[in-house]
């Protein structure tokens, strides 16, 4: 007896059933963060969004609408769209950025409004909120470079460190005296004599051992009892 194939009925096309947008859903993510901030998020569409640079005198603006996910139920079953509000997008873009040492009082200037609003508008409607978040990214940064010094010293004068915000921060703060603001790209650590871990050759103690680098060649060092 021959063998005999099974035949199976080709595969139904997929089958998506799409829901109505409301075309006036919109929200204005304003920023005053004095960087572009582009969040991704892969399981919405759409789900880029990106937020130009941005300052407490001229305000960055990204307006969003509804986006969607689909709920798949199976074979015999349609793909059933479900929209998301604009509201919660730009609650969402804003709530999933990751910055270093935020929190409620002190983070980057980014706040959003209901609605479709020009820059115009919101410097006239929203000034006080501006102010308020100016007020808590300045603090922000404040802390970022406090964190930054006291990390700086524990570590050795170890650049990698420091992160990028703080770095920024720093210049936003006109701190240009800062040490760690120096290219990291132009210190070259070396080995502790002692004990081996790396360290910045201008701190002449190990943050490890605490053994005194004896090539160090900066200013003297005095010990006080």
């Amino acid at each position: 007896m021959a063998n005999q194939v099974a035949e199976f009925p080709p595969p139904r096309p997929p089958i998506t059933t799409r829901m109505p947008k409301n075309p006036i859903d919109k929200s204005t993510i304003v920023s005053i963060y004095p960087q572009v901030i582009r969040e991704v998020k892969n399981t919405i569409e759409p789900g880029i969004f990106e937020i130009p640079a941005g300052r407490f005198d001229n305000p960055a603006i990204l307006v969003v609408g509804p986006s969607s996910w689909w709920s798949y139920s199976g074979d015999t079953r349609p793909t059933i769209e479900v929209p998301i509000s604009s509201v919660a997008i730009a609650e969402s873009i804003i709530k999933d950025l990751q910055f270093d040492f935020s929190s409620v009082d002190a983070g980057p200037g980014l706040f959003f409004i209901p609605g479709e609003m020009n820059l115009t508008e919101i410097k006239m409607r929203y000034r006080t909120t501006l102010e308020e978040a100016n007020r808590k990214q300045r603090d922000w940064f404040l802390m970022l470079t406090r964190i930054a010094d006291s990390l700086w010293a524990r570590a050795n004068g170890n650049p990698l460190c420091i992160s990028e915000q703080m770095r920024l921060a720093a210049k936003e703060l006109n701190l240009d005296n800062k040490p760690w603001l120096m290219d990291f790209t132009t210190i070259e650590l070396v080995p502790c004599k002692a004990c081996g871990t790396l360290k910045n050759p201008a701190f002449p103690v190990c943050s490890n051992c605490k053994a005194i680098d004896p090539n160090y060649k900066g200013p003297e060092i005095k010990f006080v009892s």
